[in-house]
């Protein structure tokens, strides 16, 4: 297919449309990022991925879930994390040809380390476990080196990430197939009386403790203990609790998951310096990922989903039946089949004004994901709400934040050039309080799109 032979795909995108394309896309996954996080602030973190078995499995909530997790979760981290990797190498180049290449380093390093100190304070003033600034700060760190590298190199890496990355969950997955294999074969020794040695009296040991806490009677009590030890704790005690999360998330979490985030911001830098990413490609290959890529991506999540559902969510019986780790390819595929769908859609004119609408939400990316944090943390731990609803009915408050944020975004940025969070971030990145105030309808989209001045 050729872009002469298909009517209805519009001219090469102008300067404007490209920076607007780009924002359209990030607001579109910030706001498809709070359907997964969402689930992780209202309940037992257990039921990110996971129904509650004490609530009904079938009807809105199995379909919420379905959604959720079959076509959403970890696509929409997916294409924020490569729009962070093209929104980098956007913003040096502009620093570098301006500032020169010492001065761009100072800038960036600084404005990473602002991002890392957001991300503390996400995580533990603004209580949301699952924050993702402090990693993607971590990841920045070493990002600066990789910005000249061609797009084929950079695709080498990413290959080279994802296949460590597979290696290393399939690695994990192995380990704990064998501790099943241990525990219960000391189990039939011992259900025959017979003598048990240190080493099969800890394989015995070791398997239990799995068990308890992997299938879903343990899934269930320990949520259950979780609910109710958030309902009833104040904010300094939820401070405490989530302290501790936090800290074995930002640590042994991020050591067992870096890759995921370099992998994705290496692909934003190649498809930005290819010209993918702003609609310069063939017609025929957005066509071709975006059916190949969301249909791999949809396949595979669908007979993980029926698994899933028909062991009522016991991961000792999914871990027994699984020969090995897929879901970074999943992940993968599917993020970019829908990074070309979107590319594609907004290269024509109807969808493109639909499209539009969502790039005030990413232009102002970093206020809004804050806020999410904000406002979720206030109506389900300071509202009382935080585990009484039932999974669809929290979509129901999502759908509420997002017609919040795109109203707010838009009319926000009729008065100002950036969202009230950019704002202070560029502000210490610069050392020097910059102007947020918009003077004149005429000002350089280049200076107000998040773009070049966000995630």
């Amino acid at each position: 297919m050729s872009d002469s032979s298909t009517p209805a795909i519009a001219a090469p995108l102008n300067k404007k449309e490209r920076i607007l394309s780009i924002d359209a896309i990030r607001g579109i996954a910030l706001l498809g990022i709070l359907l997964m996080n969402s689930m992780e602030q209202s309940q037992a973190h257990f039921f990110y991925v996971s129904l509650n078995l004490n609530q009904p499995i079938t009807g809105p909530n199995f379909w919420a879930w379905v959604v959720e997790v079959g076509v959403f979760e970890g696509t929409m981290r997916g294409l924020f994390s490569i729009l962070f990797g093209a929104g980098t190498v956007l913003l040096l180049n502009r620093l570098e040809k301006t500032r020169g290449h010492i001065d761009a380093a100072d800038i960036y390093y600084r404005r990473i380390l602002w991002l890392l100190m957001f991300g503390l304070i996400n995580a533990y003033i603004f209580l949301w476990p699952g924050d993702i600034l402090y990693s993607y700060a971590l990841c920045g760190l070493v990002l600066f080196p990789f910005r000249k590298l061609s797009p084929r190199s950079l695709w080498i890496g990413v290959f080279l990430l994802l296949a460590f990355g597979t290696y290393r969950e399939s690695a994990t997955l192995s380990d704990h197939k064998e501790t099943i294999a241990k525990g219960k074969a000391v189990e039939l020794l011992q259900s025959q009386h017979k003598k048990l040695t240190p080493d099969q009296t800890a394989d015995l040991k070791k398997w239990h403790n799995y068990r308890d806490h992997n299938d879903s009677k343990g899934i269930m009590k320990q949520a259950q203990e979780e609910t109710i030890k958030v309902q009833k704790s104040n904010w300094k005690e939820l401070f405490v609790f989530y302290r501790d999360i936090n800290m074995d998330l930002q640590s042994r979490g991020f050591y067992n998951g870096w890759w995921d985030m370099l992998m994705f911001f290496f692909i934003g830098i190649a498809v930005y310096k290819s010209g993918f990413l702003t609609g310069d490609s063939p017609t025929w290959q957005y066509v071709t990922i975006a059916i190949a890529g969301i249909g791999l991506g949809l396949a595979i999540n669908y007979m993980g989903l029926k698994e899933m559902y028909h062991t009522r969510f016991d991961f000792v019986k999914l871990t027994e039946s699984s020969p090995f780790e897929i879901y970074q390819l999943r992940r993968f595929v599917q993020t970019m089949g829908y990074l070309s769908l979107l590319i594609l859609l907004y290269k024509v004119t109807p969808f493109r004004a639909v499209l539009n609408r969502f790039a005030p939400v990413g232009q102002m990316a970093f206020t809004n994901y804050l806020s999410q944090s904000i406002i979720t943390s206030i109506f389900f731990y300071g509202m009382g709400w935080y585990g009484l609803l039932q999974r669809y009915q929290v979509y129901e408050v999502v759908l509420a934040i997002w017609i919040f944020q795109i109203i707010f975004s838009t009319i926000w940025l009729k008065y100002f050039l950036f969202g009230p969070f950019e704002w202070v971030w560029r502000s210490l990145t610069y050392l020097k309080l910059q102007p947020i105030k918009r003077v004149r309808e005429d000002v350089p989209i280049e200076t107000v799109s998040g773009t070049a001045a966000n995630l």
